[in-house]
């Protein structure tokens, strides 16, 4: 299912040029990007600016993110969450439902969850019957994971391998499949995984190129390090001879 078509970045409507994320090249180089697939995956190296505009693309369709409760920086950025007032959308049949998962503000959300349960238990069972916090990180992930995804909605993930084992990646993968196949959800995730890139029938965007396109799976750098990391590690491991 295709809920959200497209997102237009509108470089004429960037107040400077010259403070994150407006100076980010590729936003003032990329015109849109179409959503075709029921899952899409945006990758590339750390800051490059893949979750920036995942987080963007959140708000533009009206889904709440949780905020951490303390967030001091020395020295702050005026416009650091305002790319979605430069960016546009386009949906299928209007707006749906949805969720935005952050690996850093995942504990907050399961803290706030324990305290509504000591009033409501019955929250619980949203998120497989049992407490987020009192499982380990990866296990509660995928307790979420597998409840709150079976629900109709556009989902953003931003690097939700965080704390996951190859083998949970795995489970994540497939049930991301199932879950799409089912016709009831989208996905946007950005991710460095190679494991969920596998996904087939999925679509890949870089934030690696000049302009923000699509990529094939085996083209990926990730996918090239991990292949020749596990055929060859001799040549990647450094090691000092006294």
């Amino acid at each position: 299912m295709i809920y959200l078509k497209e997102v237009n970045i509108l470089s004429e409507k960037f107040p400077v040029l010259d403070f994150y994320p407006f100076n980010v090249k590729i936003f003032q180089d990329t015109d849109s990007i179409p959503f075709d697939k029921a899952i899409t995956f945006f990758i590339g190296e750390n800051g490059t600016g893949k979750s920036t505009l995942l987080k963007a693309l959140a708000y533009r369709c009206g889904i709440h993110i949780w905020q951490n409760e303390f967030n001091l920086r020395c020295e702050r950025n005026p416009y650091e969450e305002d790319l979605y007032k430069a960016i546009s959308i386009k949906w299928e049949k209007g707006p749906v439902p949805g969720s935005f998962f952050g690996s850093q503000i995942f504990s907050h959300f399961a803290k706030n969850l324990e305290e509504w349960a000591f009033s409501d238990s019955k929250m619980l069972k949203y998120f497989g019957g049992k407490s987020l916090i009192t499982q380990s990180h990866g296990q509660s992930l995928m307790s979420y994971f597998q409840s709150r995804y079976n629900l109709k909605g556009l989902y953003f993930l931003d690097e939700p391998e965080t704390a996951l084992s190859p083998s949970s990646l795995i489970e994540l993968l497939n049930l991301l499949i199932k879950i799409s196949q089912q016709g009831h959800a989208q996905f946007i995730i950005a991710t460095h995984s190679p494991f969920l890139m596998a996904c087939p029938d999925a679509r890949i965007y870089s934030f690696d190129t000049r302009v923000i396109e699509p990529i094939q799976y085996e083209d990926t750098q990730y996918y090239k390090i991990y292949k020749n990391f596990m055929t060859h590690p001799e040549k990647f491991i450094k090691t000092n001879h006294i």
